[in-house]
């Protein structure tokens, strides 16, 4: 294999990690804690159909970013002068608030590995996210980061899956019959996996790394196929965990679902092997967050694209330092987590448009199925942003 060849594919397994490792952060454990907790074997149909609409996203998202050339806000702003800026203001602020608890969770995974301080290991952490930006060639650094991490959460995870012994058969059954269906788990499940920042991580990273163009679009839309599998591994490693524990009769401490599931599987360890854990999950997703956050302003300004790796560390320092200080800002995350649920159906609902827009795509056809699959994750996590933002901005006032 040629050296471009290995090149290529490095920066092809790290978008696609990039993207998933963003998605699974320390929200990520607990949601599908809780949502087999509530939902038990039905939990599998749930995630089939979660990460069918992920695909439909992602797809057309990373396709339109390699045919034309041009990170989300650029599109944006052609689809609609001025949308771009709107649409960064609410991936910077969203990334920003949500780097603030990936911050804190990174420092709960120091905790449980090592009994340290979760002050101070949020601050190791931090420091550990810095150095990867300071490193020359940073981006090859991010991608071998998550990669690692990736696997290692993986492994991790199916080892406490096969020492449950979840009832497999009934899994099965349920995938494709469920007992009972939750809509709201399905839409949670599409916003924290494809929603916010994580929306464009993976395509940034390959326009970034120079792989874009019609040519490469079979490359690209598999590369962004994995990064939604690597997630359907690990969500259906832990719900395969959380629902072994069920099935045994054993209740799981409501304080923290995750790590108790963990240690119900196996004992001590276990809970040192949620932190390795919650520790890769989180750290990785403090990379993703400040690397596609800070991409989307990179356009702006020639001196924030000169510079762009010095303020991308400033964003984890400006996270690090409101989490020691503040804390996790309560109103804060309410409203831009209320904020966030309308960014995927903006932002896909744009790339969907500049899909059909010949000074946007040339000669490029967007197939039928992408756009009538798009338009339907469009609509319905449109639907439920807005009813999120009416049930969400009361609390802050409260």
């Amino acid at each position: 294999m040629s050296q471009e060849k290995k090149t290529s594919r490095s920066v092809l397994l790290g978008a696609a990690f990039l993207m998933a490792t963003s998605s699974i952060g320390p929200g990520f454990l607990t949601q599908t804690t809780v949502f087999t907790q509530q939902l038990a074997a039905s939990f599998a149909f749930v995630i089939l159909i979660s990460l069918l609409l992920d695909v439909f996203a992602q797809i057309n998202v990373w396709r339109i970013i390699a045919v034309t050339g041009l990170r989300g806000q650029e599109i944006a702003n052609k689809v609609l002068p001025g949308l771009g800026v709107i649409l960064a203001i609410l991936i910077v602020l969203g990334g920003l608030a949500f780097n603030i608890g990936n911050i804190a969770g990174a420092g709960l995974g120091l905790n449980a590995m090592l009994g340290l301080n979760p002050i101070h290991g949020a601050m190791i952490s931090a420091i550990f996210a810095i150095l990867i930006f300071t490193i020359k060639e940073a981006s090859k650094a991010m991608d071998k980061v998550v990669q690692i991490a990736g696997f290692i959460m993986i492994l991790l995870m199916l080892y406490v899956a096969f020492k449950t012994f979840p009832p497999v058969g009934e899994v099965i059954i349920n995938t494709v019959k469920p007992e009972e269906i939750s809509i709201y788990a399905i839409i949670t499940l599409v916003g924290g996996t494809v929603g916010g920042y994580i929306t464009f991580a993976g395509g940034h990273r390959l326009l970034d790394a120079g792989i874009k163009g019609k040519n490469n679009l079979p490359l690209v839309t598999k590369s962004s196929i994995t990064g939604i599998a690597v997630t359907g591994v690990m969500r259906v490693a832990l719900f395969l965990a959380v629902l072994g524990v069920i099935s045994q009769g054993l209740t799981i401490n409501p304080t923290n679902p995750p790590a108790s599931v963990f240690q119900l599987a196996v004992g001590d360890i276990g809970y040192r092997l949620f932190g390795v854990i919650m520790w890769a999950a989180a750290i990785t997703s403090v990379v993703g967050a400040a690397y596609t956050s800070v991409s989307f302003i990179r356009s702006f300004s020639p001196f924030i694209e000169k510079y762009h790796n010095w303020i991308t560390i400033l964003f984890i320092i400006i996270s690090t330092t409101t989490f020691t200080f503040i804390g996790e800002p309560v109103q804060m995350l309410v409203l831009v987590g209320a904020l966030n649920a309308l960014i995927l159906p903006l932002a896909l609902g744009t790339i969907l448009v500049a899909a059909n827009m010949k000074k946007m795509v040339g000669t490029y056809k967007h197939p039928v199925w992408l756009t009538v699959t798009g338009s339907i994750v469009v609509i319905m996590m449109g639907f439920l942003g807005i009813i999120t933002l009416i049930e969400q901005i009361p609390l802050i006032f409260q």
